[in-house]
C-alpha cells in the first residue's frame, strides 16, 4: 500500500501553495466573515482554475473524476490557507450526491467553479455554510432537497457563516451507499482540512519561539516549549498515515472505508487541535487576538474538529467495525453518535 503523494499530486499541492501564498487569503477570510465575497468568490473562480472544484466531479459531466486521494492532498493545501467558503461541501460531498441527481445544480458549472454548492445534513450537521451565497441542498436521511437559507447563526469561526436550512423541493431519493460514500467523503475532506491546518499552526509557533525572547533567551530553547511542540509534531505524523490510508480505502471501496474515514478523523482533529492550543500557549496573549492572523487557523480547526461528525460520533464508528462481526458501514450513515 502506497502512502507517499505521487508527482502529480505533489505538483498540484505546490501550484495550491503558490497560489494561496500569494492571495492574502486571511484578508479574504476576513471580507467574507463581515459579508463581503467577491474577494473570496474571485479566489474560488482561481481555484477552480487550477481543478480543485473538478477534483470529485465524474469526468462525463466535465470533471476530473479523481480518487480520494487526490482530495486529500488538496484538502491538507486547503486547511494550510483559511480559505473561506463551503470547500467540503462544494469539492468534496455535492459531486457525489449530485452525480445522478439530473434536476439539482449543474455538475457541470459547479466543476468549472461558476457556482458553489453548501450540503445540510442533519443531524450530523444541521446547519448550511454559507448558505446565502451558494446553491444550497439538504440531506435528510436519503432525501435529498433544494433549501433556502433561514436564520443566520454565530459560528467561533466568523468565517463559518451558518444557517438554518428551509426545505425546498424533493430533488431526489437517494441509496443509501450513495449518502454513506458522500458523507464518508466530506468527514475524509475534513480530516485532511484539519492536517493542513495543524501544519501550519505548527510551522508559524516554530518560527515564532525561534525569534521570541524573554528572560534574556529565546523561548525555543526551553524545553518545555520543546516537549510541547515534540508531542505537536508527533501527533500530526501519527494522523498523516491514517489520512491517507482512509483515503485508499475508501477509493477502493473497502468495505471497512467507514471505520478508517472515523479513525482518521478522530486523529486528524486531536492532532490540529493540539497544535492550536500549543499555537495559543507559545504566543502568548496576541494569539487570543481576532488581529493577529494565527487566530483565523485556531477557531478554523475549533469549528472543523465537530464538521461533519464530532470526536464522539467518530469514535462509536470505530468502535461499531471493532466490536460486531461484518462490514463496518452501518445502516443508517446519518445516525447521530
Amino acid at each position: 500500500m502506497r502512502f507517499a503523494p505521487t508527482d502529480e499530486q505533489r505538483d498540484f499541492a505546490t501550484a495550491l501553495d503558490d497560489l494561496l501564498a500569494v492571495a492574502a487569503v486571511p484578508r479574504i477570510a476576513r471580507l467574507w466573515a463581515d459579508g463581503h465575497h467577491a474577494a473570496g468568490l474571485d479566489l474560488w473562480r482561481r481555484l477552480a482554475a487550477l481543478g480543485v472544484t473538478a477534483l470529485a466531479v465524474p469526468e462525463e459531466h466535465g470533471g476530473l473524476g479523481a480518487a480520494p486521494a487526490d482530495l486529500v492532498v488538496a484538502f491538507e493545501a486547503l486547511g494550510r490557507h483559511p480559505v473561506p467558503g463551503p470547500a467540503i461541501e462544494s469539492v468534496a460531498l455535492a459531486p457525489v450526491l449530485l452525480a445522478s441527481v439530473p434536476d439539482g445544480p449543474s455538475l457541470a458549472d459547479l466543476a468549472g467553479g461558476k457556482i458553489l454548492v453548501t450540503v445540510a445534513a442533519p443531524p450530523m450537521t444541521p446547519h448550511a455554510l454559507d448558505a446565502d451565497v451558494t446553491d444550497a441542498l439538504l440531506l435528510e436521511g436519503t432525501t435529498l432537497r433544494a433549501a433556502t437559507p433561514g436564520e443566520r447563526l454565530r459560528s467561533v469561526d466568523r468565517s463559518r457563516r451558518l444557517f438554518e436550512p428551509v426545505p425546498g423541493p424533493v430533488l431526489a431519493r437517494l441509496d443509501l451507499d450513495t449518502v454513506a460514500k458522500a458523507l464518508d467523503t466530506a468527514a475524509l475532506a475534513c480530516a485532511a482540512q484539519l492536517l493542513g491546518a495543524g501544519e501550519h499552526a505548527l510551522a508559524v509557533t516554530v518560527d515564532y519561539v525561534k525569534s521570541r525572547r524573554q528572560f534574556g533567551r529565546v523561548i525555543g530553547e526551553y524545553q518545555a516549549i520543546k516537549h510541547l511542540l515534540a508531542d505537536v509534531r508527533v501527533a500530526l505524523e501519527f494522523a498523516r498515515p491514517l489520512v491517507h490510508g482512509a483515503a485508499i480505502s475508501l477509493g477502493a471501496g473497502s468495505t471497512d472505508a467507514r471505520r478508517d474515514v472515523s479513525a482518521a478523523k478522530v486523529a486528524a482533529s486531536e492532532a490540529a487541535y493540539r497544535a492550536s492550543r500549543a499555537a495559543l500557549q507559545a504566543h502568548g496573549a496576541i494569539g487570543y487576538t481576532e488581529e493577529y492572523d494565527l487566530s483565523l487557523w485556531i477557531t478554523k480547526i475549533r469549528a472543523l474538529v465537530s464538521a461533519w461528525g464530532t470526536p464522539a460520533h467518530h469514535r462509536a464508528e470505530v468502535l461499531a467495525a471493532l466490536t460486531t462481526k461484518g462490514p463496518s458501514r452501518t445502516p443508517d450513515p446519518l445516525r447521530s453518535a
